[in-house]
């Protein structure tokens, strides 16, 4: 396993990049962890699979440099960094069995047959395919395909670096939950370094220790699921992750209070810059509907099974509640903001309270 550090990295696509619209990845700077379990989590477009391809020697990066295990391999090939890939669509050899399939990256290298044997068998059981090690890859289905693809790249010793391209695409909700796991569980056991893209923040937010949430070409927050939700670095993780995602509205700050229309909310402390543009933003978990504080209006309850999301209006903007599934609506609805879960944006940029 390796230690990856990524300094300074950007990448365009055109051949004279002149402002940073013309880059695909603008510049990261980070460090993956030996024996690390990452997600680059984020939309279509926003540079998650540019970076991993830097990492793997898919792409070679315009700026900054590469290190595994601080040597510099940013020119040299995925063969010679020892990276195994496994891609969003299967890659497998339909004409083998799936015990050749796994032994060929071994016997590529010209690893002893008896090796090939443990190690395969080894590897079938742990992907769950023992049992269909002689048959014929294309008769398999999707996911038994793409878990010949992660178990190729387990079978080795040698890899650096697992990197996952968002594998679980073509995959039933079922069976992702079940993969997700299998995962989580050989990452536990056996502590490869792993890099995994995702658009989906259950997958990212399940698989990863550490969660690395990309938008526009650079990255805007990097912290555990459980710091993601409560303190959003940028609005757009408040957006992005949780389900409904933060609420955010404009406010005017005047010490420890926040000022939204007619109404004045207590902050738990006085924020250290205020300029630019300032919002509030609130998880729906945190705001307690009831029947003190804030008039709202409903304008749907969305019952979801475990809970409710009701939508309101406060001061004219939208936001959403949770409530619990056998809790009403009152009649003359009112709202409080939970203070534990007040956070102050300037500029979209989370800014720290002071006492």
């Amino acid at each position: 396993m390796a230690r990856i550090d990524v300094n300074h990295v950007r990448h365009s696509y055109l051949p004279n990049p002149r402002t940073d619209a013309d880059f695909a990845l603008r510049e990261v700077h980070h460090t993956f962890e030996d024996g690390g379990a990452y997600a680059l989590l984020g939309p279509s477009g926003c540079g998650k699979t540019t970076l991993l391809n830097i990492i793997s020697g898919l792409l070679h990066p315009s700026h900054g440099q590469l290190l595994f295990n601080g040597r510099d391999v940013t020119n040299l090939s995925t063969q010679e960094r020892n990276i195994a890939q496994v891609f969003q669509f299967p890659v497998i050899y339909d004409t083998m069995t799936v015990y050749d399939n796994l032994a060929f990256p071994l016997r590529n290298r010209g690893v002893p047959e008896a090796d090939v044997d443990r190690k395969v068998r080894e590897t079938l059981e742990m992907i769950d395919l023992a049992s269909w090690a002689k048959k014929k890859a294309r008769g398999l289905t999707a996911d038994q395909k793409q878990k010949i693809s992660l178990g190729r790249g387990l079978v080795r010793s040698d890899v650096n670096a697992i990197l996952f391209d968002e594998p679980l695409t073509v995959i039933d909700p079922h069976m992702k939950w079940v993969l997700r796991s299998q995962l989580k569980q050989l990452h536990r056991r056996f502590g490869y370094t792993m890099v995994y893209v995702t658009h989906d923040q259950t997958e990212a937010l399940t698989f990863a220790d550490q969660v690395v949430v990309m938008y526009d070409g650079g990255i805007v927050q990097i912290g555990t699921p459980a710091e993601l939700f409560e303190r959003p670095r940028h609005t757009f993780v408040g957006y992005f992750i949780g389900s409904p995602g933060m609420n955010v509205v404009p406010v005017a700050i005047e010490g420890r209070t926040a000022t939204l229309g007619s109404q004045r909310i207590e902050l738990p402390g006085v924020p250290k810059a205020s300029a630019g543009a300032v919002e509030l933003g609130i998880r729906p978990e945190y705001v307690r509907l009831g029947s003190d504080g804030m008039a709202v209006s409903i304008t749907k309850v969305e019952d979801v099974g475990r809970h409710k999301v009701v939508r309101a209006k406060l001061e004219g903007r939208e936001i959403a509640a949770v409530i619990g599934e056998d809790e009403t609506v009152p009649a003359e609805p009112k709202v409080r903001f939970d203070p534990a879960g007040i956070n102050i944006y300037a500029d979209s940029w989370r800014v720290e309270m002071g006492a």
